[in-house]
């Protein structure tokens, strides 16, 4: 459930009545997500989404978010774009919250990954990259190396409760990530930009075989464009068994190699970038099993999947490795 604040109708009345959306139709909370409140809207005008930003997200990043929506539709990039208010404001207050209204994306996302989604996730994915090289403003990635042992430590207590010798796991792995890292000491930095950091498959919709939207911006940030694909390779190529599905990766990278070729040391780069994504999500995942109560509204995701993928990254020292 993604509902944390309640909305009235009387507030929300007031809400609406500074935007030239046309008149309510219908108004539904949308269970999916983790991090925010969100709704569908239904006007005489058509359907939009309104989301109220919970206490996690920081309203001051809040219009770099909303700023690139905004330039990656203009790009052309199938993504929400926030609505404006008469006043020509795109974020706004609701129920003592800040929240924004963006545009309705048809498609559904993919309860089950195929082969099939593959390849056009990993052209959206540098189709967006691309289009992001035009939007200048920078947000650092917060989510990033250096905050990778700060989490781990606030999860020393609770990490082996959750999984006997974790935490001297994890610990072993920094060793095999952080001094390897794109840009650390004499490693060479890598092409950077726009990314997305969250591209799940809950955050495509598909239509048929085709992408039909990006949704869910709120983990995006400045950072090296190849993480973002690893961050894919975690999502989308691991089976239930922790396995990892060749055929899948390899159709991901060439569809992104279709629009944007990879250079020589981002593909050098990719299982150290995998091994880093794996970690950021387990670490986030760990922290949430340990501390989100048992009466919480969203349960957490179990953070084991993700030891799975990176212990698999660990042992796979070249990208011959994952069959590319």
């Amino acid at each position: 459930m993604a509902v944390y604040t309640d909305v009235s109708d009387e507030a929300l009345e007031a809400f609406l009545s500074d935007y030239a959306i046309g008149n309510l139709v219908a108004f539904r909370g949308i269970a999916e997500g983790v991090e925010n409140s969100n709704f569908q809207l239904r006007t005489t005008q058509g359907d939009f989404i309104l989301t109220l930003y919970e206490k996690r997200v920081n309203a001051q990043e809040l219009p770099w978010f909303l700023g690139l929506m905004q330039h990656l539709a203009g790009q052309g990039v199938s993504c929400p774009q926030p609505v404006a208010s008469t006043a020509g404001q795109t974020l706004g207050t609701l129920a003592g919250r800040p929240a924004a209204i963006t545009t309705f994306l048809p498609g559904v996302w993919p309860r089950k990954i195929r082969q099939e989604h593959c390849r056009p996730l990993g052209q959206a994915l540098a189709q967006l990259h691309e289009a992001g090289r035009s939007y200048t403003p920078v947000r650092p990635n917060a989510l990033g190396p250096d905050a990778w042992q700060p989490l781990l430590d606030s999860c020393r207590a609770g990490a082996d409760a959750v999984h006997p010798g974790l935490l001297a796991e994890l610990d072993a792995a920094f060793t095999h990530i952080l001094p390897h890292w794109p840009g650390q000491g004499a490693n060479p930095a890598l092409p950077h930009g726009q990314i997305h950091a969250d591209l799940f498959p809950d955050n495509v919709f598909f239509l048929r075989k085709t992408v039909s939207g990006l949704i869910d911006f709120y983990f995006a940030c400045t950072d090296f464009l190849a993480y973002d694909i690893a961050i894919c390779l975690n999502a989308w190529c691991f089976e239930g068994d922790g396995s990892f599905n060749v055929t899948f990766g390899r159709q991901l990278v060439q569809g992104y190699e279709s629009v944007r070729p990879l250079s020589a040391e981002e593909r050098h780069a990719l299982p150290v970038l995998a091994r880093g994504a794996a970690m950021r999500f387990l670490l986030t995942r760990l922290y949430d099993w340990i501390n989100t109560p048992p009466d919480a509204l969203v349960t957490p995701k179990d953070p084991l999947d993700y030891l799975k993928r990176l212990r698999f990254h660990l042992a796979t020292e070249t990208v011959d490795g994952y069959g590319f």
